[in-house]
């Protein structure tokens, strides 16, 4: 009896170990038939560092899908690297297989620039569900409309701003994504110009999308001994970066709210995103307390809605200086529809096609996030015979989707007729720009609302043409973009005016929404 269940223990252990060992074997040899995934031979460790635009890398991934496919595999420093460049192949993975393409890829870079509060980027699973839940709460669909009055008056402040001093159109593009995000998350009126918070904000996004990108994150995290290089040596700027950006992205979590806290007794702070979630029980078993995640929810809520605002903003802009029938053409529909006595609101969307086909063109034209957020796989999956492996970082080239030459014929210019059925009404084609599967935007329908009630407003009532030299010639604009997670125009020269006097009467009448 003595020797009875040392013996059992054996057996067990070797049955187990056998059982591991088979299916290891069976999983080894299911592998070896799959074909691999196609893609760029790389170097040895390094693999494809070397092949790629990191300052652009999705024309560097639009290449490969012509040469490879629809779906790509490189590796950087021993990661699996998957790029998918085609809509089709995007939906049969992130949507019908959302559970397994739900993850974030761990990245040790997040952590050292202090990013992992950040929802978009928090890996899959209890915390990410606790965000997620606070954005459908504030941010669905039904809720969103309720913003509409805050939106529709920020959009007038901004045209009030353009018709004052047209030459500063960045600046007020900034402060209209700032201030309209503000309001609906923390209850704020932004100052007109130089918000603390706002400005604040946008020197984070600025630091974020200009040090880190995907590829980047990738080398850090495979060479950490970089992290460690002293910020007065070469290379070492980046932890000189990343210092200031661990420093801002605390100040941006807790100033808003402690102004939110310190203003709740009294009046000077309206119904806010904040307000809802400070009264909430939603994460009080959580270890660092309800109030931390509050915080990062809504720091979260204020970046990601700023930052893209501001850059589809600059890219309307750009694209009516480039493509003046387009406007034309738009502000003819509004005329016929709308008139010329108001201006456009929310309920004019549905009958007027044309600008509905405008918007989502300027999405496709130029997005701002050519290769979204990276997805990682929580566990191996096999697509069209071809095996990918768990842990991979899944990148979706939006821009490659978005310049398909078969879905978008001459996709480098700006036709927003593509998008109107033959009977001349809004066809329902979803340009994908706000995400995929599990992890899509929660804060669509609050930015569409922005986007195009500002769009729509422009085109009632101004006018915007190339600007002129001294000499009174036009100055050609030739676009440069910035580089990073979000894109955006570089300024360029522009001419700003009221569309007619009555346009401008319009404009200085119109900001009678309540503060």
């Amino acid at each position: 009896m003595d020797f009875a269940i040392p013996t059992l223990c054996s057996t067990l252990i070797a049955s187990f170990a056998f059982v591991v060992l088979r299916t290891w074997r069976i999983s080894r040899t299911r592998r070896s038939r799959l074909r691999s995934l196609p893609g760029p031979k790389g170097l040895p460790f390094i693999g494809n560092v070397f092949d790629i635009n990191i300052s652009a890398p999705w024309l560097t991934y639009t290449e490969w899908g012509k040469r490879y496919g629809g779906i790509v595999h490189c590796t950087l420093f021993g990661r699996d690297f998957v790029i998918i460049n085609e809509k089709k192949i995007v939906h049969e993975l992130l949507e019908l297989r959302g559970a397994i393409y739900a993850d974030r890829p761990s990245l040790s870079f997040i952590d050292f620039f202090g990013l992992d509060f950040n929802t978009a980027i928090k890996p899959y699973g209890k915390r990410w569900r606790l965000h997620r839940k606070m954005f459908n709460l504030a941010f669905n669909k039904r809720a969103s409309m309720t913003y509409k009055p805050i939106q529709m008056q920020k959009v007038r402040q901004m045209l009030q701003k353009l018709v004052a001093t047209p030459q500063d159109y960045v600046k007020h593009a900034e402060a209209f994504s700032g201030s309209v995000i503000m309001a609906i998350s923390y209850g704020y009126n932004s100052m007109p110009e130089d918000d603390p918070f706002v400005s604040k904000a946008m020197r984070h996004a600025e630091l974020v999308i200009n040090v880190v990108t995907t590829e980047r994150a990738a080398i850090y995290s495979a060479l950490p001994i970089l992290s460690y290089i002293p910020s007065w040596l070469p290379g070492g700027r980046y932890k000189k970066w990343a210092g200031h950006i661990r420093a801002l992205g605390r100040e941006v979590r807790d100033e808003p709210v402690n102004y939110v806290k310190q203003n709740m007794s009294s009046d000077s702070v309206r119904n806010s995103l904040v307000n809802l979630l400070l009264a909430r029980d939603i994460a009080r078993d959580e270890s660092c307390g309800h109030e931390e995640v509050v915080k990062e929810a809504a720091a979260t809520a204020f970046l990601a809605a700023q930052d893209t605002t501001f850059s589809v903003m600059l890219v309307f802009i750009l694209a009516m200086i480039r493509y003046p029938e387009v406007q034309i053409k738009a502000q003819e529909e509004i005329d016929r529809v709308v008139g010329q006595d108001r201006l456009p609101d929310f309920s004019d969307r549905e009958i007027l096609p044309y600008v509905q086909c405008v918007f989502i063109e300027t999405m496709r034209w130029k997005p701002v996030a050519p290769l979204a957020v990276p997805h990682a796989t929580l566990s191996d999956d096999i697509y069209d015979g071809m095996y990918v492996p768990k842990g991979s970082t899944v990148l979706i080239n939006t821009w490659a989707i978005t310049q398909n030459e078969e879905h978008y014929p001459n996709p480098t210019v700006f036709i927003p007729e593509r998008h109107l059925n033959a009977d001349g009404k809004f066809a329902e084609d979803s340009v994908p720009v706000f995400g995929f599967g599990r992890r899509i935007c929660p804060g669509r329908h609050l930015a569409d609302q922005s986007v195009w009630s500002l769009m729509v407003s422009i085109l009632a009532t101004l006018h915007i043409t190339k600007a002129k030299d001294e000499l009174g010639n036009e100055i050609d604009v030739q676009p440069e973009f910035t580089t990073g997670i979000v894109v955006h125009p570089k300024p360029f020269p522009c001419c700003i005016k009221p569309r007619s006097a009555k346009a401008e009467q319009l404009i200085r009448e119109s900001n009678t929404v309540d503060e």
